[in-house]
């Protein structure tokens, strides 16, 4: 669920109207924190908007400053709203604003994801030591391993974490996502990214003068 502003809405079933958005800019600035805390307790998704219009930011600040990724950062601001709307029964405006609540759920979602990068790290990392499965690989064979090795090296984290877990551990996107606790979607997203990358750097290699194709045949 991906909470903005142009998802307000003045009834389910009648089409997007073009004023809605400024609707809830107005309504943001006129309505207090309690307001907006008492409406999403009783589940009204105008307040879960507002909020978002409001406190996203924060979130986004705090989440930043402990993972160091504003991409990974905006992942962890969408899963604070949504944990948000899923527990909003258990607001109680009474113990604390709203401010106050979302930094609680920060603080938690964070520290999930953290966990969830070290697990990713640990299992990469034991993947790329684990020995061939096969004790009868040519030298064509071991060097693929290093080919791939190499351009593993030159991805970005995420992207070659999946790719390093798909290759070395032998594991299937759905086995990533339930290791790793990453969504299934997103692992498919960093293998197909890493693919095209190391296709894209394979090729300029195999192109480059002097240097034989990868599997080390000569061409003469």
């Amino acid at each position: 669920m991906t909470v903005t502003s142009t998802d307000v809405r003045p009834d389910p079933g009648s089409p997007p109207d073009t004023r809605t958005g400024a609707l809830s800019a107005a309504l943001s600035d006129t309505l207090s924190d309690e307001a907006i805390g008492r409406g999403l307790a009783r589940g009204d998704e105008h307040c879960l908007v507002l909020a978002h219009r409001r406190w996203a930011r924060l979130v986004h600040t705090l989440a930043v400053r402990s993972l160091g990724d504003p991409r990974e950062a905006e992942d962890v601001t969408q899963q604070v709203f949504l944990a948000a709307w899923r527990g909003r029964a258990g607001y109680r405006p009474e113990r604390g604003p709203v401010p106050a609540w979302l930094v609680g759920i920060t603080r938690r979602k964070t520290a999930d994801a953290l966990t969830a990068r070290t697990r990713r790290l640990d299992l990469a990392a034991a993947a790329a030591l684990m020995p061939p499965t096969r004790t009868d690989e040519g030298p064509e064979h071991v060097l693929d391993r290093i080919v791939v090795t190499r351009e593993l090296a030159r991805l970005p984290r995420d992207q070659r974490d999946v790719l390093t877990l798909a290759y070395f551990a032998d594991l299937t996107q759905a086995q990533i996502a339930d290791r790793t606790g990453l969504p299934l979607g997103t692992v498919k997203s960093h293998a197909r990214r890493g693919l095209q990358r190391m296709r894209r750097s394979l090729a300029t290699t195999e192109a480059a003068p002097g240097r034989a194709p990868v599997g080390g045949e000569n061409t003469d």
